[in-house]
């Protein structure tokens, strides 16, 4: 293994503004954490500083966004993670459950993950995160290209994405894992001590600072043998391009079954949307700022069929056709007020998804260091909806341990002064040479 030593402190983000047209601002946040372990590591740097990464200039990088052109093979492949995935998590929470998850999040985090992965755990990621036919450095660079198109869509909207590592001081891990993190991912990254109880804390701020304050922990506590965490944060605000009326603001009912309903307040606005109806839904785009760029989309089942109905469908080919048939029409919408919290641990759906392989003893993310495999993928989301606009946040970690770390052991005592069974083993073969129980040792 390489010896890696940090210096310096990196630090980098991508700010993207967005618009929402509701009265209050929109946000989004999201956070993603990827938490390592490895056995028997070396000491990867002398200090707890980080290795520095400058932003790049705002001038600059407007000027090299106009050259970028998107990737449509990641921005496909997204997607399609993005609906396999909720499908997934649909099948396993219960239909009377609100679920609120940021896909973008969660493939930012395990891309980075991915780039330390090796032979069939390689193979089995890629299925899951629809990367088959896309090699390495393509997704590296697709994902640098994104982030940057990503920026700045309007002057009244604000997208940030935010990375950083954090490695345990004693780890020891490749440097061209640590440098691929730095060139494509813009990650900050630190060394730190996992064994002082403060850590967790310090990764927290950082999240808490990159979400603007939505989400202040995603790491509640660091196991002995947890080595590394990469963490993704993502953060947005914006004004609806028109905004809803507040005295519109009426209370009427929910219905949330057919035999449940209560009373709730709805937004209500009329103008001219992007729309779209079939026999089964009705659906709507609610565009964010002065441009338009980015839109809140509401599929409404009809009364023949309902949400478990609609999401059966909801599929990356489906989502497609859909998108391509909205059309300018007057109407009217009603929209209700919404508060929701969502918390799941993702990895019965990711191993349904092909992952399994990357949970288990046979992990192979030699790309990163030794004898690694994940732990856990949790997801954690809040989101409210008012007239004033929206708040949302997420945080999603994903760790990662060491597959041969044994917890340090209280030395045993055995005093054999009782009637006892022996056995002689050739353990190359594993033939039983001679066996018995000794009662009386005379």
């Amino acid at each position: 293994m390489i010896r890696q030593k940090f210096s310096g402190v990196k630090e980098s983000f991508l700010q993207r503004r967005y618009a929402v047209s509701l009265g209050r601002r929109y946000v989004l946040a999201a956070a993603s954490v990827v938490l390592f372990g490895v056995l028997g590591c070396s000491q990867v740097n002398d200090s707890t500083s980080a290795l520095a990464q400058s932003d790049l200039p705002q001038t600059e990088a407007s000027v090299q966004k106009k050259t970028v052109i998107p990737d449509t093979k990641i921005i496909s492949a997204n997607n399609k993670f993005g609906f396999k995935l909720f499908q997934e998590i649909g099948k396993q929470e219960s239909s009377t459950k609100n679920i609120f998850v940021s896909p973008t999040s969660i493939a930012i985090a395990l891309s980075m993950t991915y780039n330390g992965a090796s032979g069939s755990t390689q193979q089995a990621m890629a299925k899951t995160l629809e990367l088959q036919g896309i090699n390495l450095p393509e997704l590296n660079s697709a994902y640098a290209s994104l982030n940057q198109l990503l920026e700045n869509p309007d002057q009244n909207v604000q997208l940030k994405i935010a990375n950083s590592l954090w490695a345990n001081q004693n780890a020891s891990l490749r440097p061209d894992f640590i440098q691929r993190t730095q060139d494509f991912y813009k990650a900050k990254v630190t060394t730190v001590d996992f064994q002082d109880a403060a850590t967790p804390n310090t990764i927290n701020r950082w999240v808490k600072d990159n979400t603007n304050g939505k989400i202040d922990s995603i790491v509640n506590k660091i196991e002995p043998n947890q080595m590394l965490f990469l963490v993704n944060a993502i953060y947005f605000k914006g004004q609806w391009s028109e905004k809803f009326d507040q005295s519109q603001t009426k209370p009427q009912p929910f219905y949330i079954s057919s035999t449940q309903q209560k009373p709730h307040p709805m937004m209500s606005q009329t103008g001219d949307y992007k729309y779209y109806e079939t026999e089964q839904f009705q659906a709507v785009s609610l565009p964010y700022g002065q441009d338009g760029k980015v839109s809140l989309y509401i599929f409404l089942p009809k009364q023949n069929s309902n949400l478990k109905a609609f999401s059966q469908n909801l599929n990356a080919e489906n989502w497609d056709k859909w998108m391509s048939q909205f059309s300018q029409r007057e109407g009217s919408i009603k929209l209700p007020r919404f508060q929701t919290d969502y918390d799941i641990t993702l990895n019965d759906a990711l191993k349904a998804l092909g992952m399994g392989e990357a949970f288990s003893q046979q992990a192979n993310f030699s790309g990163i260091g030794k004898n690694l495999a994940i732990s856990q993928v949790r997801h954690k989301t809040f989101v409210e909806v008012n007239e004033e606009g929206t708040e949302a946040s997420a945080a999603t970690s994903v760790g990662i341990v060491a597959t041969s770390f044994k917890e340090p052991q209280v030395p045993f005592k055995m005093i054999v002064d009782r009637p006892f069974f022996t056995a002689i083993r050739d353990n190359q073969t594993g033939s039983i040479l001679f066996m018995g129980a000794i009662v009386d040792p005379k």
